[in-house]
């Protein structure tokens, strides 16, 4: 099993406070409310003019006590305004995007996922995130990003702490019981009206504990804690909080959080959530997104980019929770899910059974590394998702889709699509429609020799993104049609980008002159400019400049 390393503090932000014209759309609510009341502001649009004065509007503030002493949260005003956005805009226009939407999303409350360490004593200990540069965690009781039964269930846990003497752990004498929890919020109840799911939602507790296993001496005190959240918050209480317990058993004495070994101990086995319109299994251990409904307001936008009958390959798929929803939203041909983790395929097949039953794709889930023959998982593709780590593309991946770009059907030879796999003897397929697929052999044959036409790139990581995409656009392989931003994280120098790529050097709108006749006039028209040929392609609604040095 694949073991995560996670930092629990955050790099604070060195940009300037932003100035971008906005639509002011951030709606004011104090934090007592908070737990009964959610604002979420619509998505704004950027304009290309900034102006001298910003906008700082005190009911997008913060309003949070822990601000400074918190690592989490780099900026405390205009949480709908991330102050990477006059970058991003300035990048966007610079290469000739006209347009730059951005969702400023839900700016309190939203964070589901939360890891924080535990340390301080069994009488008062300290459940947070580390304070900037150092390892000394910061009790965050009233966080304004968490979901408030994130900070229920983090009280609960202090409670039961100090009733059965809980020792949190020292980094200092390796000494001690818990080490990190992580808190996890479902809203998906299908028993509740939609309105009231998102502030009823329970929450899975994943409990480090400082030992190798359940055989340690120790487990009877993690057991008791256990019993003591289940009966203070589970199903026979009337406030129902806690969703599921969980046990990880870590000794590690590097900053890795999560060991090897897993226990389910109470509750729920089985973890779902409902975002872009399909239900999605997750584990303690599966990667999750922190703002679930940030997530679902990007897979909603994205699906609208994919054309429908096309056919999809999923990089850096995870448990496949892009894939999947292309699958039933957009009637895919197939769809395949390439991941470097095995331990993500179970959360895949899990999420596959609950698709519509009228669904007729082609689905497949791979485990394999993108880094390593790329090329061959983007032929035979109409549409590439790449959804990458915050350090981007992997070389090997960027230099294919530079390549592929250029080639054409009639010259890419079939014995280049039979793809060898190594690493996997048995790719989990659940239709199987024009692909065949033999499970025992080491190769897949039969496979369509098309070359992909769009490009769609989910970033966590600006500065990654842009050296990408440049590199995506000086190769003229590719142009960028449009791109919208996401507010995945308030309150912090970070912006998530969907990108969506064409393939060719480019498309504009140009006026015809009067008095000239064009020859042999064709859907696409090839209009040079300067050194570079532009192409204007009247089947796209939204056409986007690129004069590229």
């Amino acid at each position: 099993m694949a073991v995560a390393a996670v930092s629990l503090f955050s790099v604070p932000s060195r940009a300037t406070q932003s100035s971008l014209t906005l639509v002011p759309t951030c709606r004011a609510t104090s934090s007592s409310t908070l737990s009964t009341l959610f604002p979420s502001p619509p998505p704004l649009l950027l304009t290309q003019e900034p102006q001298t004065d910003s906008i700082s509007s005190p009911s997008c503030a913060l309003h949070c006590p822990h601000f400074q002493s918190c690592s989490g949260c780099t900026h405390e005003y205009n949480l709908h305004q991330p102050p990477i956005l006059d970058e991003a805009t300035e990048f966007f226009k610079k290469i000739g995007v006209s347009k730059f939407t951005f969702d400023s999303c839900r700016l309190w409350g939203w964070r589901c996922r939360a890891k924080l360490a535990v340390r301080g004593s069994s009488t008062n200990p300290s459940i947070g995130l580390y304070e900037f540069g150092t390892h000394n965690a910061v009790d965050i009781p009233e966080c304004q990003a968490h979901h408030p039964n994130i900070n229920s269930a983090v009280d609960l846990l202090k409670q039961g702490m100090a009733e059965l003497n809980i020792e949190p752990y020292d980094e200092d004498m390796g000494t001690g019981d818990l080490r990190y929890v992580q808190m996890a919020v479902t809203t998906h109840n299908t028993s509740l009206p939609a309105t009231e799911r998102y502030k009823n939602g329970k929450v899975q507790v994943s409990l480090v504990w400082n030992s190798r296993s359940e055989n340690s001496s120790s487990f009877r005190k993690l057991n008791a804690l256990a019993n003591y959240m289940w009966i203070k918050g589970g199903p026979m209480k009337e406030a129902h909080l806690i969703h599921s317990i969980w046990a990880n058993f870590q000794t590690s004495t590097n900053n890795v959080i999560f060991g090897n070994r897993w226990r389910h101990l109470l509750g729920e086995r089985d973890f779902w959530e409902h975002v872009g319109g399909i239900d999605v299994s997750m584990t303690p251990s599966s990667f999750g997104q922190a703002n679930t409904r940030a997530f679902d307001a990007l897979l909603q936008k994205l699906q609208k980019c994919v054309p429908y009958g096309s056919s999809v390959v999923d990089l850096y798929a995870g448990a496949g929770v892009i894939g999947l929803s292309l699958v039933a939203s957009r009637k895919c041909r197939s769809v395949k899910c390439v991941e470097v983790n095995k331990e993500a395929k179970h959360s895949f097949e899990k999420t596959a059974s609950r698709l519509p039953t009228h669904v007729e794709s082609s689905i497949s889930w791979h485990h394999a590394d993108t880094s390593k023959e790329p090329l061959s998982w983007l032929i035979g593709s109409d549409v590439v998702v790449v959804d990458p780590p915050r350090k981007g593309l992997d070389l090997s991946l960027l230099n294919a889709l530079q390549n592929v770009s250029f080639m054409k059907t009639k010259d890419i030879l079939p014995e280049s699509t039979n793809r060898k796999v190594k690493i996997e003897k048995r790719p989990w397929v659940l239709r199987e429609i024009e692909t065949s697929v033999q499970s025992n052999s080491q190769v897949v044959e039969n496979e369509s020799r098309s070359v992909p036409q769009t490009l769609i790139y989910i970033s966590c990581g600006w500065d990654s993104f842009k050296e990408d995409c440049m590199s995506l656009l000086s190769s003229k392989a590719w142009h960028l049609e449009k791109v919208h931003g996401f507010n995945f994280f308030p309150g912090t120098q970070s912006i998530e980008i969907l990108a969506v790529f064409k393939r060719g050097s480019g498309a504009i709108n140009k006026k015809k002159k009067s008095g000239k006749k064009k020859k042999n006039q064709s859907k696409r028209n090839i209009l040079p400019i300067g050194r570079n040929a532009v192409v204007e392609d009247k089947a796209f609604e939204e056409s986007s400049m690129l004069y590229i040095d």
